[in-house]
């Protein structure tokens, strides 16, 4: 593909993927899109349970919604045999480019889901104004991803024709389920990253506002576990024999309070939050269900484990003062991981390379991202990482109704990562 020519490809590739989202391990239009491209582009594709170890996945969507978001992505287009290839929800794809000659694996991560958000109808919102808004109730490209899903794209169209003199491999990772924190493990466990010897990921926006702006690696990467609860109690009539009764919701509520009121850590930045809490049946009836939805944060793994430790101990605390029993799921996590200084290195001669507006050494993330699985497989051989941010406005925060980028950065990114692989692989 044409440097002319580009920019509106990624643009175009951007706003296909953004008018129709879907959540993790349902991505079966967008990766079953992301294979076509990527053997159109020469590329070796491996997918499905090729790249995925399904019982390392966590929250999986029932087979009923997975069911529902194949049948959705075949409606919209989706090729079929890509999408049979998927199965129940493996829906990650690599891509590798060997060049045929002995050298270091190089390795590009991005993400392609979307979240559970109902996208802005406000006529200024970019994507209503130009007409890519998500066609898909409830569901919106709301943190980039699609944007990230077109750079690597944009990689696999432009790195073929550069590569012909380079040494060693590259792969192109395309990961379901980052949010949550649920994809990248069971990708790791399949084996994708244990021959790569540099790994990046990348982000859009975060911390970075100016279209092109270039951080090297990032920092405050929290590791997080996400956990779900289940509370079941005793019902009974709420004005005959309320004394019979073992209220689950009470105890769930109780459980909400305390959770908030556990000590931070003083090693760290440590969090934690209720997102949800659900339950009982009806306003005559002692409620004997409920659930919440949390999560922790750390500085660091031991820190965040820490959070966990006490968070299931107040949840069980409360189940017990309130006589109802309680179940504690572990539905997501991500560890903490350094950026390497080689991979820094690496990123920082490219961005100065392609003129780069700005490049400032770490950016903050504040939050958490299971890239870091990946990292630390690639960092436990002796491999190096990063976390790379290329910098956007954004009219809105990320996991906002009105959260868009400026498709200007998208080009921008493709040559940042172009120049990484250039520096990383040409033969000197």
């Amino acid at each position: 593909m044409s440097p002319a020519s580009l920019p509106a490809q990624l643009s175009a590739w951007r706003r296909d993927f953004h008018r129709h989202p879907e959540l993790g391990f349902c991505e079966f239009r967008t990766a079953a899109r992301v294979a076509t491209e990527l053997e159109k582009f020469g590329w070796r594709v491996a997918a499905g349970a090729e790249v995925m170890r399904a019982a390392a996945r966590t929250e999986v969507p029932p087979a009923a919604e997975i069911a529902a978001a194949r049948a959705e992505a075949l409606r919209d287009g989706a090729d079929p045999e890509w999408v049979v290839r998927f199965g129940e929800g493996l829906t990650g794809v690599v891509g590798t480019l060997d060049t045929g000659r002995p050298g270091p694996t190089v390795a590009f991560r991005v993400d392609m889901d979307a979240l559970p958000v109902r996208e802005s109808d406000d006529s200024a919102h970019v994507p209503v104004r130009d007409q890519f808004s998500s066609t898909r109730p409830g569901r919106m490209h709301a943190c980039g991803h699609d944007g990230h899903t077109a750079i690597g794209l944009g990689l696999a169209s432009t790195l073929p024709a550069l590569a012909r003199d380079w040494r060693g491999k590259i792969k192109l990772i395309f990961q379901p389920a980052e949010e949550g924190c649920r994809g990248a493990k069971s990708m790791v466990e399949a084996g994708v990253v244990a021959d790569v010897d540099y790994y990046f990921a990348t982000h859009l926006g975060i911390a970075l506002t100016e279209t092109g702006a270039i951080a090297c690696g990032t920092d405050r990467i929290l590791a997080t576990i996400k956990l779900d609860a289940a509370f079941r109690g005793t019902a009974a009539h709420a004005g005959v024999d309320p004394h019979l009764g073992r209220n689950a919701l009470l105890a769930a509520a109780t459980a909400t309070v305390q959770l908030h009121a556990i000590s931070r850590h003083g090693e760290g930045a440590s969090r934690v939050n209720v997102g949800q809490l659900s339950g009982g049946t009806g306003r005559n009836i002692v409620p004997d269900r409920a659930a919440l939805k949390l999560e922790v944060r750390g500085a660091t793994t031991a820190i965040c484990r820490w959070m966990a430790g006490e968070a299931e101990r107040v949840l069980r605390a409360a189940a017990a003062m309130h006589g109802v029993e309680a179940t504690v799921e572990n539905v997501g996590e991500s560890i903490s991981a350094p950026c390497d200084d080689a991979a820094r290195a690496a990123v920082r001669r490219a961005a100065a390379a392609i003129h780069a507006p700005r490049i400032v050494e770490y950016a903050p993330l504040g939050a958490s991202e299971d890239a870091t699985f990946m990292m630390d497989a690639v960092q436990a051989r002796g491999g190096a990482a990063t976390y790379v941010m290329v910098g956007t406005p954004l009219p809105a925060g990320h996991h906002h109704p009105r959260f868009d980028i400026d498709e200007a950065a998208l080009p921008r990114a493709v040559a940042l990562h172009a120049a990484i692989a250039r520096d990383l692989l040409a033969v000197t």
